[in-house]
């Protein structure tokens, strides 16, 4: 599979991190993954049912709600109507880059949230929802001790999980405006209810009320031994199958979903903006990945910088140019490898080179050979890497011409 991280602008232009797994083919259809109460897109279970999701078929797509994971802005200022935003935010980002979402998938508050968002995307074909409240203001039953606090201070720091989060009033407040009996009703699409009878967080009666409320087609699916957070692996792995099986009667799959991307001449190389900071796809004839800058830089670091880039190409090719000479040769090497840096140095202290400038670019290649070979046999192999056709470029006349094609 195919494990690819995005960011998209959520609610109050925040940036939102996720992750877009893809199956090795074409996916059949595109699912949307919705995480529970200050949990995050890495969280155990999610990432199993995802997973599996995707050996099935399925391309899935998870994020951070705001404040929450690599996300940006405050949990302290995220509430209800933040998550839905989110949530759509990234319905859109499917939509308009892939292919928009046939399934949405929400644990515990998560499967609130979707019940509450599922109105707003169209194309959806279902809804499932994992040890999901029938209201989100359930939440409060975790950390009901501080409300009163919260009424009076305007906000309290309450402990969920062993970690520490600030809760302002305006979440809860926040919350009172939902009553999702009514979009339940009106879904008008397949639902899919998992609970465990035992889940000590969310009462399998909420499994009941969202039951009731809803329309046919919904089924319900009993989680027996399970805890709320699916940390048994067989247990995620299970409500994995389930969906497959079940999602099989409502998506018709007559044609795999196309990953639409631009098509790109051989040798040549496609740079688009990601977003408005440093994030850059970059595309290939067959391949696709990100550029970026760290997060020290005002990036992303949701890919390679330009210089490490730089150093990769020559690298690699210096380590291919190895490898085929050693085959071609017989020679016993068993593996090669090639650490770069980059560094500039003062001029004065190159004795190689004739510079015009006081600072030169230096990158320095550090090749590691592995095998049962003789000195002379090590010597010609270094000198070979020099050979390599990214070596010689960098050492050439380099001529770059930019034409503006607009």
């Amino acid at each position: 599979m195919a494990r690819t991280k995005l960011e998209f602008t959520g609610s109050d232009n925040l940036n939102i991190a996720a992750l877009l797994e893809t199956p090795d083919a074409a996916p059949k259809a595109f699912v949307l993954f919705a995480h529970c109460f200050t949990c995050g897109k890495d969280m155990v279970a999610a990432s199993r049912i995802s997973r599996a999701l995707v050996v099935n078929g399925f391309g899935v797509l998870r994020f951070d709600f705001t404040g929450l994971g690599n996300s940006e802005g405050e949990f302290s200022n995220s509430n209800f109507s933040s998550n839905i935003a989110d949530l759509i935010s990234a319905a859109d980002y499917l939509r308009d880059n892939y292919s928009a979402p046939a399934l949405l998938i929400g644990h515990s508050l998560g499967g609130a949230a979707v019940l509450a968002g599922a109105g707003q995307i169209p194309e959806l074909k279902g809804v499932v929802t994992i040890g999901a409240p029938a209201d989100p203001d359930h939440v409060v039953k975790q950390f009901s001790c501080d409300i009163n606090a919260i009424e009076t201070s305007g906000k309290v720091e309450v402990e969920l999980g062993g970690r520490k989060f600030t809760i302002k009033k305006q979440f809860l407040d926040d919350l009172k405006t939902y009553q999702l009996s009514d979009e339940i009703a009106s879904l008008k699409k397949a639902l899919l209810i998992f609970h465990a009878p035992l889940d000590e967080t969310v009462s399998i009666k909420e499994a009941e009320k969202i039951y009731s409320h809803a329309k046919h087609p919904k089924s319900f699916v009993s989680l027996d031994n399970a805890d709320h957070l699916l940390s048994k692996a067989e247990d995620a792995e299970y409500v994995a199958n389930i969906i497959t099986a079940w999602a099989s009667r409502y998506i018709t799959v007559s044609e795999p979903v196309k990953l639409t991307r631009p098509t790109i001449e051989k040798g040549h190389i496609l740079i688009t903006e990601k977003n408005k900071k440093f994030t850059r796809d970059v595309f290939a004839d067959n391949h696709q990945w990100f550029a970026d800058e760290p997060t020290s830089s005002g990036g992303a670091d949701l890919g390679p910088d330009p210089y490490e880039h730089l150093l990769a190409a020559l690298g690699a090719c210096t380590s291919m140019t190895i490898r085929m000479y050693a085959n071609r040769k017989n020679i016993a090497l068993d593996s090669v490898s090639v650490e770069l840096s980059h560094t500039r140095e003062y001029a004065r202290d190159c004795e190689d080179c004739e510079a015009s400038t006081e600072l030169i670019e230096v990158l320095q290649r550090e090749v590691t050979l592995v095998g049962n070979l003789s000195d002379e046999e090590r010597k010609k192999l270094l000198l070979i890497a020099d050979k390599c056709p990214v070596h010689k470029t960098l050492h050439g006349d380099i001529d770059i011409k930019t034409i503006d094609v607009s």
